[in-house]
């Protein structure tokens, strides 16, 4: 079959600068590469397609031979150069690959870079080194005083601790580790698929490099083992739903001497029969009675640090709020202490006896309307809806 123009398979006109025909290349290349097309013939040839022409006309003085007498200038092991591009069979399209991505050459991908960070692999913490064990999260519902004034709290949790056999070596006492004879101590193992060399973590060591020489029994060489744990909390003054309290080294133990995960606690408050919550204010509805409304007099009240007393003017409406300063919620990040709003609700009687009902009636005559001046100028506003 002819080849086709090396312009053409990049997708660039003949008068390409050298950026356009890389860009065009790396484009092709991801397109085409066989890890991202397994087993996919056509996609391997077009991808060896790719290489070759960038191999060509990202070399100047190979450009300029193309341009002049197209693929003829490369038969017969022409074209000087690095043996004529792929036709002497010195540069390997992956290799080629790897070497425009940025990560080096390699012998057919050992080299790794770019190409691992398109399909899968990429710069990672060294696979043998101490790593830091896993955060944790718990969910934990207290009472609403238990928010607003602070607790302690003991809770209980199942999480990987280390193993006090092995004290975390995962290596029976006396014994060590020995190279791993799969991959010969190098953590990597390389597979030929075809066309391509292969290079992967080694399943025997996970790419440690090596191997125990005799497994804890106990934790079956993990250096961890299953516990449950009892943990002391101290939940600070201010908390709500949703906050979230960190006990620093209470996660999942780390493997290899690396430092333990933290615990990370998150809060759900109950509500509370008596008081709401906005922000860092309480709030509360009492009910009075309708003589201490008009009369005025001293109302106690309930507040979570014990009661307090609020002078009930003459004359209170329903609905009036009065506050207390600082009997609120303590604020977290220290900016003081919120209030304590009490709302009143004046509570008309629900049931009179005649002797009630008759003094209730001379007082309406003896009041008139002088004595209801909300009433009196609702009745203003709405006389034009009675006619």
């Amino acid at each position: 079959m002819a080849k086709r123009d090396f312009y053409e398979v990049l997708g660039v006109s003949k008068g390409a600068s050298q950026d356009e025909i890389k860009k065009a290349y790396r484009k092709k290349a991801v397109q085409f590469h066989p890890d991202k097309n397994p087993d996919d013939k056509t996609a391997e040839d077009k991808f060896k397609e790719v290489g070759e022409a960038f191999e060509i006309l990202s070399d100047d003085q190979k450009r300029a031979a193309y341009d002049q007498m197209g693929h003829a200038a490369f038969q017969g092991g022409g074209g000087g150069g690095r043996g004529g591009g792929f036709h002497g069979g010195a540069v390997d399209p992956f290799d080629l690959f790897n070497q425009v991505f940025g990560g080096g050459g390699g012998g057919g991908g050992g080299g790794g870079g770019i190409f691992e960070q398109f399909f899968g692999g990429g710069q990672s913490q060294d696979p043998s080194g101490a790593q830091r064990g896993s955060d944790l999260r718990y969910d934990m519902e207290i009472k609403f005083e238990e928010a607003v004034l602070g607790c302690e709290k003991n809770i209980s949790i199942t999480k990987l601790d280390g193993c006090g056999k092995c004290n975390g070596s995962g290596a029976t006492k006396g014994s060590g580790r020995k190279v791993c004879v799969t991959c010969g101590g190098h953590g990597q193992v390389v597979a030929q698929r075809g066309f391509f060399r292969m290079q992967q973590t080694c399943p025997e060591c996970d790419g440690q490099g090596s191997v125990l020489e005799k497994p804890c029994r106990e934790c079956r060489g993990s250096g961890r083992v299953e516990k449950k744990s009892k943990i002391t909390l101290k939940v600070p003054e201010g908390v709500d739903t949703g906050t979230r309290l960190r006990s620093g080294g209470k996660g999942e133990a780390g493997v290899r001497g690396g430092g333990s995960g933290d615990l990370y606690v998150v809060l759900h408050v109950q509500p509370h029969e008596i008081f709401d919550r906005d922000e860092d204010d309480l709030l509360c509805e009492v009910p009075i009675s309708f003589v201490t409304a008009a009369l005025g007099g001293e109302l106690r009240v309930p507040t979570l640090s014990g009661s307090a007393s609020i002078k009930i003017p003459a004359g209170t409406q329903s609905g009036t709020t009065f506050r207390l300063k600082g009997r609120g919620v303590k604020n977290l990040q220290g900016y003081g202490t919120g209030d304590l709003n009490v709302k009143v609700k004046v509570e008309v009687p629900a049931r009179l006896d005649k002797e009630q009902k008759a003094k209730l009636e001379e007082f309406a005559e003896l009041c008139g309307d002088d004595v209801n001046p909300q009433s009196k100028s609702f009745l203003e506003k709405a006389k034009n809806f009675f006619n």
